[in-house]
């Protein structure tokens, strides 16, 4: 399937969308800004003729790939790695994407992430975002991504440490920034980078994001009105004049983290 490549202002457009509309970072999930300051660093790294791939839940979105506009110009493969309870679900998510500034790339493979049928040494860059937590077999996954990897390729994945249990069944990990680094070390990576985002204010404000949608919906609207005028502004303020732990050392509150690992020659 060839790439259609977007211009630069189809590009930003997207982006914008996806702030706006898909991810809400300025409301409901402000730790995905992390994954937006990640990528134009991975970008730089690449060759014009680099094959990028990226493993997603495409289903959710009618089977289009959110990241993959933002890597077209490369010769790009999104897999798509819903689960078969996926089907069930349906595309929930795809009024999100329902806007003219979506720049619509279609995953070409629906595949597990243990088993991606693509060729072995095949990628210089993968990208897992938001996705490992919902993985069964994190061993099989970690040996897929070093199969598909060229030597010396790069992996990135994005991780929350902080969310609610979601999609279930189909939710089955956290790991800390220490402990993914730890995993992928012993698969044969060389941790190259990693980032976090958010702190405690942030993660109060995730919260409260998500337990809005507890309240019953004549309840809900009055709720939010009080949380995102006053409250939502004021906490990810303290966020920003209060980072760091006054009474504990070696502690720290991200809401998420990002690896960016190299598999070793």
């Amino acid at each position: 399937m060839a790439n259609i490549k977007p211009t630069t202002a189809q590009i930003d457009a997207h982006i914008s969308l996806l702030k706006e509309r898909v991810f809400q970072v300025e409301t409901k999930w402000p730790h995905f800004k992390l994954l937006f300051e990640d990528i134009p660093n991975l970008l730089s790294h690449l060759e014009p003729d680099a094959t990028v791939v990226t493993m997603e839940r495409g289903v959710l979105y009618g089977g289009y790939s959110l990241i993959g506009p933002l890597f077209a110009q490369y010769n790009f493969i999104g897999v798509d790695c819903s689960p078969e309870s996926a089907d069930e679900r349906g595309a929930y998510n795809s009024p999100m994407v329902e806007d003219e500034r979506f720049f619509a790339v279609k995953t070409h493979v629906r595949a597990s992430i243990e088993d991606t049928t693509l060729a072995a040494n095949s990628a210089d860059l993968l990208l897992i975002p938001n996705l490992v937590h919902h993985v069964r077999d994190q061993t099989a996954m970690f040996v897929e991504a070093a199969r598909v990897l060229k030597p010396g390729g790069t992996l990135y994945i994005f991780e929350p440490l902080v969310r609610e249990i979601h999609q279930a069944p189909d939710d089955f990990i956290r790991y800390t920034p220490y402990g993914l680094s730890d995993a992928l070390v012993k698969n044969g990576f060389s941790i190259t980078n990693q980032g976090e985002t958010g702190g405690p204010f942030s993660a109060i404000a995730y919260c409260w994001a998500q337990a809005l949608e507890y309240f019953p919906e004549e309840k809900r609207e009055e709720m939010s009105t009080w949380f995102y005028n006053k409250h939502m502004p004021e906490l990810m303020a303290w966020d920003t004049e209060n980072p760091d732990n006054q009474c504990r050392n070696h502690t720290r509150f991200p809401m998420a983290f990002s690896v960016t690992a190299e598999l070793n020659a």
